[in-house]
């Protein structure tokens, strides 16, 4: 009875030191995002984030230490099939990220098939919803949600006529057609409506073609390297209209490019740390560890880090049925707010606030 009653506690210490081990685990994220080519800053700034909230995370302890493995995407769908295919195969517990779209659809299969969770945080294309196996979560708002933000505003702004410009890209030809779609059957009049190649250098064409149209507003929705140049060339050729861009060109870096013509352009974001009550503590360890503030998409990236180590810890480990089971009932409270998910894995509210251009920054919109 004595040796059946130590060999059963043997056994029970046995047992738990085996369930410690799997749930204390050193355990390897993936972060998919674009740290060469245009878009390069709010790559980083994703990184950056995704950084911040591992090292609070290993140092808050619980068991599991956090480790991340970058792969850049380049916002290229090529570049990002392959960053995709190598993380899926370094023994990651799960990505996080997602910035372009159209590089952001196809590393859905790699990561579905892999059976990997995949929190993406700034990607928002509508196409990305029947592209989704399954395993992937969008905790930034969709472009359905940002049309309907754009339709309220411009209601209230009584604009009538609209001139759209898209590069033809899975986010910005997504976003211009929706938009395209809403404005009209809400009775306005979509009075142009242009695709221009990405990297332009000279819009004197579409400017001629916008001034010719006279829309009361123009909305701009590709990203800002080549946003802040369109809008420059708008002004300086006369355009008087209201400007109005989508979340691809919140940056300082829009501001810049366009100089003063920046000034009265309206945006609609994502929640942006300066906007968000809850982020000080964030925004001032971000600025203290990288020397930066941290751009547009930092605080959603960091969120879904740590709704990501949230769901891990909810499943009791890194099985990635459990995990993507805890993800699907998650009710999550971020900086950027509360995350919960539709049936198809989109955020259940929508997140978008509109922003002015002032003074060479931005601002909340009044």
């Amino acid at each position: 009875m004595k040796l059946t009653m130590t060999s059963a506690l043997a056994g029970l210490t046995l047992a738990l030191a085996l369930s410690t081990a799997t749930f204390a685990a050193d355990i390897k994220i993936g972060v998919l995002v674009p740290t060469t080519g245009g878009q390069a800053s709010y790559g980083q700034d994703m990184a950056n984030a995704v950084q911040l909230a591992m090292d609070e995370l290993n140092k808050a302890g619980g068991g599991n230490t956090y480790s991340m493995v970058v792969g850049d995407d380049g916002c290229d769908p090529q570049q990002a099939v392959n960053a995709a295919t190598k993380l899926a195969s370094s023994g990651i517990a799960g990505v996080v990220g997602g910035y372009c779209s159209g590089a952001t659809i196809p590393t859905l299969k790699i990561f579905g098939d892999a059976k990997l969770p995949f929190i993406i945080t700034a990607a928002n294309s509508t196409k990305l919803i029947p592209a989704n196996p399954g395993n992937a979560f969008m905790i930034n708002s969709t472009g359905n949600d940002q049309v309907a933000k754009a339709i309220d505003v411009w209601k209230a702004k009584g604009v009538k006529s609209l001139a759209i410009v898209n590069e033809g890209d899975a986010y910005s030809q997504d976003l211009a057609t929706l938009a395209q779609k809403s404005f009209t059957e809400g009775g306005g009049t979509v009075a142009d409506f242009e695709t221009v190649n990405h990297g332009e250098q000279d819009f004197s064409s579409v400017v001629t073609k916008i001034k010719a149209a006279n829309p009361d507003a123009v909305f701009w929705t590709a990203y800002d390297d080549d946003g802040g140049p369109f809008i420059k060339q708008l002004r300086e050729g006369g355009y008087q209209g209201a400007i109005y861009v989508g979340d691809g060109s919140t940056s300082t870096n829009l501001l810049k490019l366009a100089g003063d013509a920046s000034e009265g352009v309206f945006a609609f974001s994502s929640p942006t740390a300066e906007f968000l009550p809850d982020a000080k503590a964030f925004a001032d360890a971000y600025q203290a560890k990288f020397n930066v503030a941290p751009s547009s998409y930092g605080p959603l990236t960091y969120d879904g880090m740590k709704l990501l180590a949230d769901a891990i810890s909810k499943a009791g480990g890194t099985d990635s049925a459990k995990v993507i089971d805890a993800l699907s009932k998650e009710d999550y409270k971020g900086l950027a707010g509360e995350i919960s998910f539709r049936p198809d894995h989109t955020l259940a509210r929508s997140n978008f606030i509109v922003i002015e251009a002032k003074g060479g920054a931005w601002a909340l919109a009044q």
